[in-house]
């Protein structure tokens, strides 16, 4: 595939990750990195902020949902009968990461309208950059669904470490892991925690600050997505 790029374990990653390890994805096509740019300008208005996330969650979602499973069945067309793949299975759950996760979702259940939602509400503690849960409600069927964890940030990783947990502790197997920028050390960090779970990205930023942002990032996503910066 022309438009999505595997992205190497790093070294000292590679020696302790099991032999087993998901795909990392960059979707690299030029309508997703363009939008990405327009995403990272501090110039970029509030409302044109929201429109290009909730885009370039659309376009993360096909790569996301390329590998579904897939039946056939029989329907008939305005010429004749024919024999046509649908989607197998249960439907998907999508699980935002509260609360910038929800300006990701929007776009996605355009593609996804029948999806489940399930909502974690977690808050980075200012001091020791670790989350804190205040809220986590899925729906009861959860461990029968493929999971999509969202979030348009992965910084430190840690959020995204605590909301997998949480999940797998609730008996869902079948998880990944969608977002809009990830830094190379919260990517190293999800995937030796979760090396099963497969991520797609628009981009990977090498550097946090000393506040946990990553750079050059895009800022708070929530504060721009929700005009709150």
């Amino acid at each position: 595939m022309n438009d999505v790029s595997a992205v190497p374990v790093a070294p000292a990653e590679a020696a302790s990750a099991p032999a087993v390890t998901a795909s990392v994805l960059v979707v690299d096509h030029p309508l997703v990195q363009h939008k990405v740019t327009l995403a990272r300008s501090e110039e970029t208005t509030t409302d044109n902020f929201r429109r290009l996330v909730r885009e370039i969650s659309q376009l993360l979602t096909y790569e996301a949902t390329r590998d579904l499973p897939m039946e056939t069945i029989a329907i008939k067309t305005p010429i004749a009968p024919t024999q046509s793949p649908v989607l197998a299975g249960k439907k998907l759950c999508l699980v935002s990461i509260l609360r910038a996760g929800n300006g990701f979702l929007d776009g996605m259940l355009e593609l996804l309208p029948a999806a489940r939602v399930g909502h974690i509400g977690l808050y980075r503690d200012p001091e020791t950059l670790e989350p804190v849960e205040y809220y986590f409600k899925m729906p009861e069927d959860i461990r029968e669904r493929m999971v999509i964890v969202v979030d348009p940030m992965l910084a430190t990783g840690n959020s995204a470490i605590a909301a997998l947990n949480r999940l797998k502790e609730s008996g869902v197997t079948m998880l990944k892991y969608v977002c809009l920028i990830a830094s190379r050390p919260g990517l190293n960090a999800l995937r030796a925690a979760h090396p099963d779970v497969a991520i797609v990205t628009a981009a990977i930023d090498e550097e946090l600050n000393e506040h946990g942002y990553i750079v050059p990032g895009l800022g708070d996503a929530g504060d721009r997505l929700y005009g709150t910066r």
